[in-house]
């Protein structure tokens, strides 16, 4: 069941990145020749309209063809027929409806379960926090360095990311007085990271309006997860081995299913959301990287054809997007190499 809902997901999610693409390509008046949800050879497909509509093989990823690499212009209702801000606009519709989604399942996640808000409940006995003296119970944290704080969640990936254990200047608030105070996070036992020795306080219930608010918050952060992961990354201090393609996404997905099963279907459901909201922003947001083949790498030469006010030629644009498809392929097979050999680790 764990796997059925896995896939499930993953299609739903690249289907919702696809149909931005296409609504907007519709919008504009751009033919799309296809339109199909999977990889591989195609097991159902049906012309409709001018576009034919397919499900291929693979249960995984998806495209809407719209001749975004066609040499010239074959008349109206070409992609390439429509001025650059079209385009554009066509190319950013799939991860902004990505987002877009993220955000209607924080909204709806938070109005069901609520939010924990940044407001210490504990302070760890010989923590660095206690040691300090002066942060207390009930303080509403504001800021870590310059980092603004909405959620305790910030709060959490900011000791992640912290992994070098730097000095903190953390921004309190306390009888609407704002103070400030300077803590150095340690190591403590079982910990992978160095901890400040603060602890949150209970879960709040959010009202209608503050659904809205602390949703928004609560993408803000998934968000600036996936942009923090994508720093360590680059930065060597993540590896490929913390990677997860197709296969250990399912894998996740039935862990998350099999260890909330057994506490109704209210945890699961929440659960899959929380999932949800990490796989939909983690898709938009890896699609408008700058990168050859992925819509990043189409938006850029799309914006410097408005800047030149001249398309750069399509035979050079067309290589570009060769060899990062290339490249990508290579990174998926490493990818989902590492995902099969965890599952027999």
């Amino acid at each position: 069941m764990g796997i059925f809902l896995a896939i499930l997901m993953f299609g739903v999610i690249v289907l919702i990145h696809e149909l931005g693409h296409f609504t907007a390509a519709k919008l504009n008046g751009i033919k799309v020749h296809e339109f199909s949800l999977g990889l591989g050879p195609t097991l159902i497909g049906k012309q409709f309209k001018g576009t034919k509509f397919s499900l291929k093989l693979l249960p995984f990823g998806g495209a809407c063809m719209m001749g975004e690499d066609e040499i010239g212009d074959d008349g109206l209702g070409s992609f390439n027929s429509k001025n650059v801000w079209r385009r554009i606009s066509v190319i950013a519709a799939g991860a902004f409806l990505n987002l877009v989604t993220a955000l209607i399942l924080c909204i709806v996640l938070v109005a069901w379960i609520g939010f924990v808000p940044p407001v210490v409940g504990s302070l760890t006995a010989g923590g660095p926090a206690a040691e300090q003296g002066e942060i207390q119970a009930g303080d509403v944290i504001l800021r870590l360095n310059h980092q603004r704080v909405r959620l305790w969640d910030d709060i959490l990936l900011f000791n992640v990311m912290n992994v070098d254990g730097d000095p903190v200047d953390v921004t309190f608030m306390r009888d609407d007085v704002q103070h400030q105070v300077t803590i150095t996070p340690v190591f403590v036992e079982d910990s992978s990271f160095p901890l400040l020795g603060l602890g949150s306080s209970a879960r709040e219930r959010a009202g209608f309006f503050d659904s809205f608010r602390y949703g928004f918050y609560t993408l803000q952060f998934w968000m600036n997860n996936t942009f923090q992961s994508l720093r360590m990354l680059v930065t060597g201090r993540m590896g490929i081995e913390d990677i997860s393609g197709p296969v250990g996404i399912v894998q996740a997905v039935d862990q998350t299913y099999q260890a909330s099963v057994y506490y109704g279907i209210g945890t699961v459901v929440r659960g899959l959301m929380s999932l949800g909201i990490l796989l939909s922003v983690s898709l938009g947001i890896f699609n408008l990287l700058p990168l050859p083949a992925l819509d990043g790498g189409r938006l850029i030469f799309l914006f410097l054809e408005a800047i030149r006010r001249k398309r750069v030629s399509p035979e050079r644009e067309g290589i570009v997007h060769f060899v990062g498809i290339v490249l990508l392929l290579v990174l998926m097979v490493a990818v989902t190499f590492n995902d099969i050999r965890n599952l027999f680790a």
